[in-house]
């Protein structure tokens, strides 16, 4: 053996050496990478035995030296991310610029900016538009956090912002519709709205005075985020595979037909309005004055009506003619990561702190948003509460949007047919298959 071999040979045995004696430490630094907090086997341990299967470190992710990291967010939720900001800058030092672009904008505008590096690090969104930004490649995936944003997170949450197995966003609040209602307008029954639509429209028939502007249900009949309820309780779907095939579309099912049916024989009955004077202002104005007994509406305007309404109620969505509990859209607001950011190991840091246990919490003290996170709204302090414990009862008996780019069609098609059945009392069977064959050729010309 020639001496430069035998000085390769002498160095590796040695490093096995060191490598032993410093397995023999127990070092649980935290910091150290998993190579460094790696031991070979014991000196004990006979040579000819097998060794141990090695227990991984886990890794330590440290954000990128000099980050600054910029924020999507609603301006008037801005106090949420500040208060993260004030967290990861005392813990990584990073400043945290916010800037305000709302979720329901934010992957539109990420699609543009993102590329040409003008995009926001992280940015809020609602997860309908996820398969758009997948499809884009605008975003990076929820890689670092992943097994802990699904062990905190409901399940709906969660499948909400994965797409083929992969998980892309971090939940932070779910939402979806229910009925405010007026306790005052119904001495009848004890302050107690009724709880089937059968109810609802003998109540209405009763309490409507078109002249005075009173009605005893409102809500936006042209829109389809507001109508689904109906929809999805009747059997109808928008796409097959729990709203991922965009090939399967059933709005013209049986179930749907017969929800049109329903839905289309209710202006008559007890909302004399077209769909194009149903305002979201006007039916607050009514609630507030009193001339309105049930308002259907999200758990954003909760603090708007208990200051206009002295007894507010909110309850679940009543029970459809079919005996079937109506299935309402619910959307996911998460964060995502920019794919094109400078910075993708602090921005997915800062992501996570954003939607962790800690800040959930408080951005329902803040905001009333409800948590996605299980221990959140599991608290004392979220599920004793009547108006968010409600709206999350609902959001377990909801549809979740789809989020697939296809949908996209839904809603340029929505408030035609819907339009249609309600303002002309169309035939439920012709618009239903109508409006399947605009999404369908919708979807073929976006191709």
């Amino acid at each position: 053996m020639n001496k430069s071999k035998w000085l390769v040979m002498s160095l590796v045995f040695a490093m096995v050496f060191v490598l032993a004696a410093c397995g023999g430490k127990g070092n649980n630094n935290a910091s150290s990478s998993p190579s460094e907090s790696a031991s070979a086997p014991a000196a004990t341990e006979s040579a000819s035995a097998p060794a141990a299967e090695e227990t991984p470190a886990e890794e330590v992710y440290e954000p990128e030296a000099g980050a600054k990291l910029v924020v999507w967010y609603s301006a008037s939720e801005r106090a949420l991310v500040d208060e993260a900001g004030k967290v990861f800058k005392e813990k990584y030092g990073i400043d945290i610029e916010f800037q305000d672009v709302g979720p329901d904008k934010s992957i539109e505008k990420m699609i543009t900016d993102g590329p040409a590096g003008v995009g926001a690090d992280v940015f809020a969104a609602v997860h309908d538009r996820l398969g758009s930004a997948v499809q884009a490649g605008v975003i990076l995936p929820n890689d670092i956090h992943a097994e802990e944003s699904i062990a905190n997170n409901s399940d709906k949450s969660v499948g909400a912002w994965t797409i083929d197995d992969q998980m892309y966003g971090y939940p932070l609040s779910v939402e979806t519709t229910a009925v405010f209602y007026n306790k005052d307008l119904f001495p009848d029954t004890a302050g107690v709205a009724p709880t089937t639509w059968d109810g609802v429209i003998e109540f209405s028939k009763k309490f409507n005075d078109a002249k005075a502007s009173k009605y005893g249900i409102m809500w936006e009949a042209g829109n389809g985020y507001w109508n689904w309820g109906i929809f999805g309780g009747y059997g109808a779907y928008i796409f097959g595979k729990d709203g991922t095939d965009a090939s399967d579309i059933g709005l013209n099912n049986a179930g749907g037909v017969e929800a049109a049916k329903f839905f289309g024989g209710l202006k008559n009955q007890i909302l004399p309005i077209k769909t194009g004077d149903i305002k979201a202002d006007i039916k607050t104005s009514l609630f507030t004055e009193g001339k309105l007994a049930m308002n259907v509406s999200g758990p954003w305007q909760t603090q708007e009506f208990l200051k206009g309404v002295k007894n507010l109620g909110v309850m679940e969505y009543p029970t459809l003619p079919n005996g079937k509990p109506m299935l309402p859209f619910s959307g996911v607001k998460g964060f995502l990561v920019n794919a094109n950011t400078k910075y993708p190991i602090a921005s997915k840091l800062f992501a996570q702190l954003l939607t962790s246990e800690e800040f959930q919490a408080k951005n329902f003290e803040l905001f009333g948003s409800l948590p996605a996170n299980k221990n959140v709204a599991a608290s004392e302090k979220v599920s004793s509460d009547p108006f968010a414990s409600v709206f999350l009862k609902q959001f377990d008996n909801s549809t979740p949007m789809p989020k697939i780019a296809e949908f996209n069609a839904f809603w340029s098609t929505h408030e035609a047919a819907l339009s249609s059945l309600w303002n002309e009392g169309s035939d439920p069977q012709k618009t239903m298959d109508d409006w399947a064959q605009k999404m369908k050729d919708g979807i073929a010309a976006s191709k």
